[in-house]
């Protein structure tokens, strides 16, 4: 045991007190504990202590003896707390953690090494820093783990931690993500008992604000995030039927979608084995060649269509041969030629008046749009070319009605634009017929209509996985340049979403619904602080 001096500010100066710290050592190398709090002590109370410390591991069979109790009386208008960390969040996190062997894998796959602090333990910091309050590695280092109880948690003094660190730790936590997906799959199904036989799969994307040169996978390319002034990448998900993250791939941002399931379909089947397993796939996954590959493979697969696939069922969209699955939505079933798919017509009433209002809206822009150019040509007297030009701008900017309209510019005998137009009525009754309608492709040959529909809205986990992927643990990769520092980035914000899961499914074990945001709220608002006791005689008792 040992003496260590404490620092702490109190308006505007800096005060020293002493602790007394105790070493031992553990499985992951030496750890110091605070032994008792001593307060303010000069130099006698220092040597009086060290000199009690050095009896004691002289004539320890003392402790046992009965002796008279030291006491002192206890100013109690002057008992305070000072040092008020938040433990709630990152407790809970580290509970998490540690229910889903996560502290046990890092110790055994990250070894320690002749660094102070352990691998392990730092991988620890970066998850529970992106679970709790989500930031750059600086501002973890800096702010957060000095503001948190990770010090008492995780046994690492906030000036051992560093951003070079943190980032450290970041290289050396990568090259095991595909053990920790095969980990965490394991886990995760023991735990919660998950269903595997629905793999759903999404792609987004996520921008940078720097140029990122050192990354070749940042490139512009078709942003979700409505920034195609920035550089991104896509990442590529597949989610359980509940929404459990079970593997993710980061491409560059160049790749079309469909160019992406060949290559996510045998790492997932690399990690967990080729079973009769059903992929679910939206709309911008299909290519014929998607298809032919998912056929050739015995695989089972569920994707979306385009909507000018309608076209193709045009009889079938008129007929009254139609399934209600629930109140608002109805199916129909249509073999395809050969019998190894079927496609499934999906109408929904909610979706029927959605697109209904849209088309009605981009109908009147575009009609006093046009109403708004033609007036201005006899006052102008606007050449042909110009007119043209504006008109085209117009139909683009409102193209979902725009093949409503049939638009002529014509020149009258001075040499002035007239503007003339009228409306296709065969585009209006195909808008009618197909609105709040679309396509299910797949091979599922002994699923009803209904489960298929299901197992297709089942996609939406996907999407609500990117979303708090970007909103609660900001993804967003603002602070990394490098591929491997991004690509470290992205896993642990794939092991925090893991944690963010994994509360969800425990509170729906123990009956509060599924929204962990309530939960881990109200368990952050605790806090660990100091209790100051200030007794008569000077002395100071820290609790």
């Amino acid at each position: 045991m040992y003496l260590r001096r404490c620092y702490r500010s109190k308006d505007g100066k800096r005060h020293a007190y002493w602790a007394l710290v105790q070493s031992y050592r553990t499985a992951r190398g030496p750890r110091q504990r605070v032994v008792a709090w001593l307060g303010v002590m000069d130099e006698r109370g220092r040597l009086g202590v060290r000199r009690s410390v050095q009896q004691q591991r002289q004539h320890q069979v003392e402790l046992f003896e009965d002796q008279e109790p030291d006491w002192v009386e206890v100013d109690l208008k002057r008992v305070r707390v000072e040092r008020s960390r938040k433990f709630g969040g990152v407790w809970l996190g580290r509970e998490l953690m540690r229910q889903l062997g996560l502290d046990e894998f890092f110790a055994r796959t990250l070894p320690q090494g002749r660094e102070q602090v352990p691998w392990a333990v730092m991988a620890e910091e970066l998850v529970l820093g992106r679970l709790c309050e989500p930031s750059s590695e600086l501002h973890l280092a800096e702010r957060f783990y000095e503001a948190s109880a990770l010090d008492d948690l995780l046994g690492v003094p906030a000036e051992k931690v560093n951003d070079d660190r943190l980032y450290r730790a970041l290289d050396a936590l990568l090259p095991h993500k595909q053990a920790l997906e095969k980990h965490l799959k394991e886990k995760l199904g023991e735990l919660f008992e998950l269903d595997y036989d629905l793999l759903l799969y999404d792609v987004t994307s996520t921008y940078f604000e720097g140029e990122a040169a050192n990354n070749p996978l940042a490139v512009r390319g078709y942003s979700r995030d409505h920034r195609p002034d920035c550089q991104q990448v896509n990442i590529a998900l597949v989610v359980s039927r509940c929404g459990m993250p079970l593997g993710y791939e980061v491409f560059a941002d160049s790749r079309n979608d469909a160019t992406t399931v060949e290559q996510m379909v045998e790492h997932i089947e690399g990690l967990y084995g080729k079973a009769n397993r059903i992929w679910v796939m939206d709309r911008g996954m299909v290519s014929e060649d998607n298809v032919e590959y998912l056929l050739e493979g015995g695989r089972r697969y569920i994707i979306g269509t385009a909507k000018n696939s309608l076209k193709k069922f045009e009889r079938e969209l008129m007929s009254e041969d139609w399934k209600q699955v629930h109140e608002g939505l109805e199916v129909r079933l249509v073999p395809a030629p050969g019998g190894k798919e079927v496609f499934i017509l999906c109408r929904s009433a909610q979706r029927q008046a959605k697109e209904q209002a849209m088309h009605e809206r981009f109908e009147k822009r575009i009609e006093d749009g046009l109403r708004k150019i033609a007036e201005s040509c006899p006052t102008k007297r606007q050449q042909p070319g110009v007119i043209e030009r504006r008109v085209g701008r117009l139909l683009g900017q409102n193209t979902r009605a725009a093949a409503l309209f049939a638009v002529r510019v014509e020149t009258d005998a001075v040499g002035s634009a007239q503007l003339r137009w009228t409306h296709l009525e065969a585009w209006r009754e195909w808008a009618r017929l197909s609105e709040g309608c679309y396509v299910l492709r797949n091979n599922v040959t002994d699923w009803a209509p209904e489960e298929l529909w299901r197992a297709y809205i089942q996609l939406t986990e996907a999407e609500a996985a990117f979303r708090i992927q970007k909103s609660d643990l900001e993804l967003r990769l603002v602070w990394h340049q490098r591929r491997d520092r991004v690509e470290a980035h992205i896993l642990v914000c794939f092991l925090a979403y893991v944690l963010w899961k994994a509360l969800a499914a425990r509170c729906r074990q123990a009956g509060l619904g599924d929204e962990p945001r309530q939960v881990f709220q109200a368990l952050a608002e605790i806090s660990m602080v100091d209790v100051v006791l200030a007794a008569r005689n000077g002395i100071e008792i820290r609790k």
